[in-house]
This record gives C-alpha cells, structure tokens and sequence, in this order.
C-alpha cells in the first residue's frame, strides 16, 4: 500500500479528533447565546439533510420520480408527520412513477 493512504488515514483520524475534542477542551461553562445555541441545535439537522437530498432525488431511475416522492413525503409530513405513512407513501408513489410514466 502506498504511504500516501496512510497519511491521508491519520489526516482524517486527526480531523475527526480535534472536531470531537476541540468543543469539549474549549468550551468549559453553559452556552448563554441564543444565536450559537440555536445554531449549534440545529447543525445536526441540516447536516443530515444535506447529505440526503442529493441522494433521494438521484436514487430513482428518473428525476420525476425522484422529485415526486419528495414532494410526497415533504407535504405529508408537513400534514400529518408520521415517520412510517411518510415514508410508506413516498415508496409507493416512486413505484408507481416508475411503473407506468417513466
């Protein structure tokens, strides 16, 4: 294996450590902000949106299909948010688009 491979795993390794160790060293007394507590309360939400939008609108054969169960899932749980119809209904509606549109 190449030495380049292992830099590169002890760059991660030491990325991933200092954005774990970093806040707990830095940070020693209760946040009072309301503007970084309500910042740092919703990175984990955006975080994960972002890594999973690209992917639901591209894991399809098409992009209707794609586009259709997210617009879906998005109005439903807006409507009613329950996680297991939510995701029920986007399946069937992405079948259904790529049955008999695409």
């Amino acid at each position: 294996m190449d030495y380049n491979v292992w830099l590169y795993f002890l760059v991660a390794a030491g990325t991933i450590y200092l954005i774990r160790v970093l806040p707990l060293t830095l940070i020693r007394r209760e946040l009072t902000n309301p503007f970084l507590r309500s910042f740092l309360y919703f990175v984990p939400f955006v975080t994960l949106s972002v890594m999973t939008f690209p992917d639901m609108v591209e894991a399809t054969g098409s992009a209707l299909s794609g586009w259709a169960g997210f617009l879906t899932g998005l109005i439903l749980s807006y409507v009613s948010g329950n996680l297991f119809q939510v995701a029920i209904s986007s399946c069937i509606v992405v079948y259904l688009i790529e049955t008999f549109v695409c």
